[in-house]
């Protein structure tokens, strides 16, 4: 147990999952394999409740598959190695919150009590409302798998960093899906590391290192005063997000799934519907089966549905508002503090104190540093009345952020470089997918000119001032 960590209280321990793994697998590519769902027709429009292999679909027939070669990762090995890793990990797939199955059940009564017969609403009517309380976010026991599996693909690609014999950081957010998440994905490591017999065999996969908490790196948005009070207890900050919710676009989708539960119009509103489409994602995400959820919505009122949500990421977590993003440079000055380390140890001919920082948030955290960072960025903000033109758009966040999204950046030694600046180089990695530094689209850069780019949010944001309400009055509106 963790000391000084939450209890877990659900699901139960991972023992469980990893005696039963191989099970899982086979069965998880048999029910792909036979059926083209209405769950996976709508899946790339679940946002943040998006499963990570609908970004990675040679993931459900291959979970450790690395995919296919990426040109310009890894740096070549004859002239650059991998020194360390630092990355930012979201959760494995979790249970909807609390007012998620709150609302769920409200949705499920009105169709339990409708008046008429309807096909789906006749299904939904039989669906087993499974979903309790206790559940509150906690994390799936396929949110478990999503760790382990995680972990022995990064092992498997960045075989220096994460080698045997050596010590991790491991940081994480109090909250109970986190700190089970980077339990699981230590356990992973260790299989990686050491083989599953010595994890069957009693031994500890604690001697990878301890789990420490950090909310002020893992959930620096709850302890930016500022960000509290002017976006996130501040509905006027969502105005973007409720004024779509009575959009024309909004309605048409609220009449069209009333008349398939033989509901009247008035007997729902945009958060019902938008409830009913997220537990179409999570019995996907949880249970791999295309629950009767699904069956009502179309692919329009996916596309509808999946914009509610990035406005709602886009104004809360995003490029809506700065302090947002700014909030954020307490966790991206860190990371950087940590490559600092490692390049003066490895200046100084000492071994890499810190070879991986292994870090678990959010999304919430996730989408900040990588908004600070410039990626995503549209040309226009995400509103209300342009819909139809953000059709195409960079700020997709279920793309971006599913379950068990990872951000790595990698940093290199490269002994032959032509010159002392770039001896050290960075690559950064989103969901095991090489990225193009935003102002350049090139994959590489040296840490120093890095440090250039970025030198304002690494040398002139305080997170004390940034968040300061006595020094900033609200100026939104």
């Amino acid at each position: 147990m963790l000391s000084g960590s939450p209890q877990r209280r659900f699901p139960p321990a991972g023992s469980m999952l990893r005696r039963a793994g191989c099970f899982f697998l086979l069965s998880l590519a048999a029910q792909v394999q036979s059926q083209e769902s209405a769950a996976e027709r709508l899946s790339p429009c679940f946002g943040t409740k998006s499963r990570y292999e609908t970004s990675n679909p040679r993931l459900l027939q291959d979970p450790l598959s690395l995919g296919p070669p990426q040109p310009g990762f890894p740096l070549q090995p004859a002239s650059c190695t991998p020194l360390q890793i630092v990355t930012v990990i979201r959760h494995g797939t979790r249970f909807p919150t609390g007012g998620q199955i709150k609302k769920l059940a409200q949705l499920h009564g009105l169709v339990v009590r409708r008046n008429g017969t309807c096909p789906a609403s006749e299904a939904l009517a039989h669906w087993d409302m499974w979903y309790r309380q206790s559940m509150d976010g906690h994390l799936a026991e396929r949110g478990r798998y999503d760790m382990l599996m995680l972990a022995r693909r990064l092992a498997a690609r960045f075989p220096g960093p994460l080698a045997p014999q050596r010590r991790f950081v491991f940081t994480s957010s109090h909250k109970p899906r986190c700190v089970n998440s980077s339990e699981a994905f230590r356990d992973g490591l260790y299989q990686a590391l050491y083989g599953q017999e010595q994890l069957t065999s009693g031994n500890n996969p604690a001697m990878l290192g301890e789990i420490k908490i950090n909310d002020t790196l893992m959930r620096f948005f709850d302890l930016c005063e500022k960000f509290v009070r002017d976006v996130d207890n501040n509905n006027d900050a969502m105005h973007e997000v409720n004024d779509f919710k009575k959009s024309p676009e909004m309605k048409k989708v609220i009449e069209r799934i009333a008349d398939k539960l033989c509901l009247s119009v008035d007997q729902l509103n945009a958060d019902l519907v938008q409830v009913g489409f997220f537990a179409c994602s999570f019995e996907l995400a949880i249970k791999n089966i295309s629950s009767p959820w699904c069956s009502i919505f179309s692919e329009t009122d996916a596309l509808v549905l999946e914009y509610l949500n990035d406005l709602k990421q886009y104004w809360k977590r995003g490029y809506g508002y700065d302090i947002n993003s700014r909030a954020s440079c307490v966790l991206f000055q860190d990371i950087f503090r940590n490559l600092d380390q490692a390049v003066k140890e490895s200046k100084n001919s000492m071994p890499i104190s810190s070879p991986a920082v292994l870090q678990f948030g959010h999304a919430e955290t996730l989408l900040p540093v990588l908004s600070v960072m410039g990626y995503f960025k549209d040309s226009e903000p995400l509103k209300a009345n342009n819909y139809h033109k953000q059709m195409n758009r960079k700020f997709r966040s279920g793309r971006i952020v599913p379950y068990a999204a990872n951000l790595v950046f990698v940093l290199y030694h490269c002994d032959q470089a032509p010159s002392p600046n770039e001896e050290y180089k960075i690559q950064i990695l989103l969901n095991e997918k090489l990225l193009e530094f935003p102002w350049s689209g090139k994959t590489v850069i040296s840490l120093d000119n890095l440090k250039k780019h970025y030198k304002d949010i690494l040398q002139k944001c305080h997170f004390a001032e940034v968040c300061d309400v006595s020094q900033n009055t609200t100026a939104f509106f």
